[in-house]
């Protein structure tokens, strides 16, 4: 089905903090609550990495970007989208498995050989997401693959498709078109709202240039109601540059806060900010996008943002304007309205892009990113209590 767009609104770009007069910065305060040198207060930290799949894995060479969850008897399932490369005529999406007594901890070699997942004989595919539903009826969820098929030379001619399983992600149905409005693309995962519906973050991108992304594009979510089977389109999040790949969550009944990839092009820019929006009616409207400027710096690269089981939020990200590294972490404890920064856990030349995470059912919390020019997938292993005594400063919105 279709969805009609929503009515376009003003855009304006935020000088300072977001819950503050337009006027005043947003406080940024160390550890002892003195105020930070944001130049100089920066910490890195090490965690467990693996290589999950690089070269040798014979999907093709582009890896980018990739998704997990976990499925209900404990596995972890991964799925990337694979081929020659972003606008390659061969690509498909892939899968691995890697049994529940490997998921706690990183290079035990326990992944599966991937195997073809989707592919469109002529058409590109790309942009997978993986999620297993709440089970119902005393069964377990359906496994969903949501992915794109690109109608077009470019990502603005794309369309969201979606398979299922009802096995464990060991056997798929044929595919669906879930949206026919040109430019719709998904990239985040699904969240379980607290009325039980399902939803989905997604965008429209707009433009016809493969190195930027044009003003017009606008993120927004689409609700699935798991009685009726019925999808519903959400409002637009409108943003100066436009936004993408929404990685939303809900901090209060029907409450959501997102944060937004920002459009434009890939170079350095004074004025390259993290987009923000809010809903106080579960998607169906947002408030305008607002740039965190000052806070949170957005290089024209995915985000994402974690909601733990006791409520605080991780957000991940490159704390950068013009290249996907270093990767970052903020960790908020109050629903999003302080946010613990300054922490990087990967650093360097390499790039770290395409953050994905989720909290397994042990607590542990499983993040990928890919790397390499987009030929290598990477997991991280960690908890709450490894991160949340190492950010250096306090910022808030």
């Amino acid at each position: 089905m279709s969805f009609p767009r929503q009515p376009h609104r003003r855009r304006f770009l935020l000088q300072a903090s977001l819950l503050l007069p337009a006027a005043a910065a947003a406080p940024v305060v160390n550890a002892s609550g003195q105020p930070a040198n944001r130049a100089s207060a920066r910490r890195a930290l090490s965690l467990p990495t693996e290589l999950v799949a690089g070269p040798a894995v014979p999907t093709g060479k582009y890896k980018h970007p990739a998704a997990i969850t976990q499925l209900t008897n404990g596995d972890l399932f991964l799925a990337w989208f694979g081929g020659d490369g972003e606008y390659g005529a061969n690509t498909g999406v892939y899968g691995t498995r890697l049994a529940a007594r490997h998921a706690g901890s990183v290079n035990t070699g326990g992944w599966s050989r991937p195997s073809l997942l989707a592919r469109d004989p002529f058409r590109a595919v790309g942009n997978p997401v993986v999620w297993q539903a709440p089970p119902s009826s005393g069964k377990p969820g359906l496994v969903w693959l949501f992915y794109v098929v690109r109608f077009g030379k470019t990502w603005s001619d794309g369309r969201i498709a979606a398979k299922v399983s009802a096995d464990g992600a060991l056997t798929w149905s044929d595919p669906s078109l879930l949206t026919l409005e040109r430019g719709t693309l998904v990239r985040g995962k699904p969240l379980v709202l607290r009325d039980g519906r399902y939803l989905l973050p997604v965008y429209r991108e707009a433009g016809e240039d493969r190195e930027f992304v044009g003003e017009e594009t606008a993120s927004f979510c689409l609700l699935h109601d798991p009685a009726t089977q019925e999808w519903t389109r959400g409002g637009d999040i409108v943003s100066r540059l436009g936004n993408l790949q929404p990685a939303p969550a809900e901090v209060a009944p029907g409450r959501l806060i997102a944060f937004c990839r920002r459009g434009g092009g890939y170079g350095d820019r004074p004025d390259a900010w993290m987009v923000y929006a809010e809903s106080n009616d579960a998607g169906l409207t947002w408030s305008a996008g607002q740039e965190l400027v000052n806070l949170f710096p957005n290089p024209n690269a995915a985000v994402d943002l974690l909601q733990l089981r006791n409520g605080h939020l991780l957000l991940i990200y490159n704390h950068s304007r013009s290249g996907r590294t270093p990767l970052s972490l903020a960790l908020s404890e109050d629903g999003g309205r302080h946010w613990r920064t300054g922490l990087d856990i990967g650093s360097g030349k390499r790039e770290f892009a395409y953050p994905y995470a989720i909290q397994t059912s042990d607590g542990r919390i499983q993040l990928i990113y890919t790397s390499a020019g987009r030929t290598e997938i990477h997991r991280q292993v960690f908890r709450e209590e490894d991160i949340a005594g190492a950010f250096p400063e306090m910022v808030k919105l």
